[in-house]
């Protein structure tokens, strides 16, 4: 059961858009698609067919029990009214948020996308409008070929979940580094929800069967993920629907190491 996230782009790459069109920049070499990605989320993500199926907002909304609009807009009001300066959106997602993002964005701002595949890439261009400031970039998150210190904030939407431990500490670690000092790291996703919840013994079910990795977020907190020497400067967590997701936002440290 797919989650609508899927698994600075360099001067020299080669973008992949009519003119007035959002670009997707190619990188020199394009980034090959892990091995656990083919593996456990071909139908979710990597086959083409999976977009049709999916990128539906009635099908995205059930997914969530109902909780999508909430979830995007906790995570929008994150980032800013209005977003300014720059943000990195690591992984493309199902639905509108990058859309309701572009348009909370100052007219000086800019969004980059960042995904490991094409296919997902190709589907988020033909859904958002013409703006400046836009690119989507094919790249893995977690190694981006993107200078340290290059985004305001960070935009993680059920991303992690999906991730095996050690891509997931790599894909946290690179965010984190292209975090200008001060910038936010917001991240949405599956939160261990309290006993009495009634959907916790499906959740359990499937996660077994379709999602193998997201039960480390019932485990732990996001903070084990985090790399060791990386102390936010303000960290902020807040759960939704009895607890089954959770809203994280931190902020690196400013330039002389406090906030």
């Amino acid at each position: 059961m797919p989650t609508p996230a899927s698994a600075s782009a360099r001067h020299d790459a080669r973008p992949l858009a009519a003119a007035g069109e959002p670009v997707v920049a190619v990188l020199p070499r394009p980034a090959s698609i892990p091995g656990y990605l083919q593996q456990v989320y071909w139908w979710a993500y990597v086959h083409p067919r999976s977009v049709r199926i999916f990128e539906r907002p009635w099908l995205v909304n059930a997914i969530l029990f109902g909780h999508y609009a909430c979830l995007r807009d906790a995570a929008l009001d994150a980032l800013g009214r209005p977003v300014t300066g720059r943000t990195l959106q690591v992984a493309c997602v199902y639905g509108n948020l990058t859309s309701r993002l572009c348009e909370r964005m100052a007219p000086d701002a800019r969004l980059d996308v960042v995904d490991i595949l094409p296919v997902q890439l190709d589907n988020l261009r033909r859904k958002l409008p013409p703006r400046e400031g836009l690119a989507l970039l094919h790249a893995n998150a977690a190694a981006l070929p993107v200078a340290d210190a290059s985004y305001d904030q960070v935009l993680m939407f059920f991303l992690l979940h999906e991730q095996p431990e050690a891509v997931r500490r790599a894909s946290l670690a690179e965010a984190v580094r292209v975090l200008k000092p001060g910038g936010r790291l917001v991240v949405v996703d599956y939160h261990r929800p309290a006993a009495w919840h009634p959907l916790r013994p499906l959740m359990r079910l499937v996660f077994g069967r379709l999602e193998p990795y997201a039960m480390d977020l019932w485990r732990d907190e996001i903070e084990r993920f985090l790399p060791p020497d990386f102390k936010p400067a303000s960290s902020s967590k807040s759960t939704r629907f009895g607890g089954l997701y959770q809203l994280r936002v931190m902020t690196r440290p400013g330039a002389d190491g406090r906030p």
